[in-house]
């Protein structure tokens, strides 16, 4: 005899996973076919609302991170970070949907976006605030410990305080690589001029190209590489 599958949790749905996911919320969330100017509306509305639940997680992990540092577990600041990391991944690997978008459907279907622009995405000021915060935990636990990035960078890669810079070094390069995707999105579909032409509206997208969260310790990975090679190479 089938067992009785009628849902028990409260909500609205047929079923316990629609009413646990919240679909019929999730589901109105999207713009209803009769009011759309375009049919890539959809398509454009799902992968900017995917990225801010991405984004909503990332910062979640991120605020966590800081807490476990701040409590000196480097360790389980390190796995949350990795997580947070993997989100931007994905984050990034959304925006090859664009690719079905052209420029003259974007154009099409601008009016429907009013003045909204991906820099008022409350996800990437939630995670660019963590990140900060971020490294003043860092930054303080490096302190205790007596030592210095530069000092900590070269150290023996068992070392928990070690493995969160290079976690933090991957999350920096992650987030790196989503905002230069981002620009060449910006610059296929949105019909930009590149960076330095004069009003073009990739201006500011160009010019945060090099940002780095942690400038620390690239600079502090620099250095020891020089050192290194002057240690293999010493002048004459």
């Amino acid at each position: 005899m089938k067992a009785d599958q009628s849902p028990v949790l409260p909500g609205d749905g047929a079923t316990d996973y629609a009413r646990y996911m919240r679909l019929d919320a999730l589901f109105d969330l999207q713009r209803p076919s009769a009011e759309m100017i375009h049919r890539d509306e959809l398509l454009f509305q799902v992968v900017h609302q995917s990225t801010e639940l991405w984004l909503k997680l990332a910062a979640t992990e991120l605020t966590e991170a800081v807490a476990r540092v701040e409590a000196g577990d480097p360790a389980a600041a390190e796995a949350l970070l990795g997580r947070a990391t993997l989100a931007v991944r994905l984050v990034t690997d959304h925006l090859e949907m664009f690719r079905y978008l052209s420029p003259v459907d974007f154009q099409a279907m601008q009016p429907a976006l009013g003045n909204g622009s991906g820099a008022e995405s409350p996800g990437w000021r939630r995670i660019q605030s963590a990140s900060r915060r971020l490294w003043q935990a860092f930054d303080d636990e490096v302190s205790a410990r007596g030592t210095t990035v530069a000092a900590l960078l070269p150290a023996i890669p068992g070392d928990s305080l070690h493995r969160l810079a290079e976690a933090m070094v991957e999350w920096d390069e992650r987030v790196a690589l989503w905002r230069a995707r981002h620009y060449q999105v910006a610059l296929r579909v949105g019909g930009h001029a590149p960076a330095g032409t004069p009003n073009s509206a990739a201006n500011m997208l160009g010019k945060i190209l090099g940002h780095r969260f942690f400038p620390d310790l690239w600079q502090a990975r620099l250095c020891a590489v020089a050192a290194d090679s002057s240690a293999v190479h010493p002048e004459d």
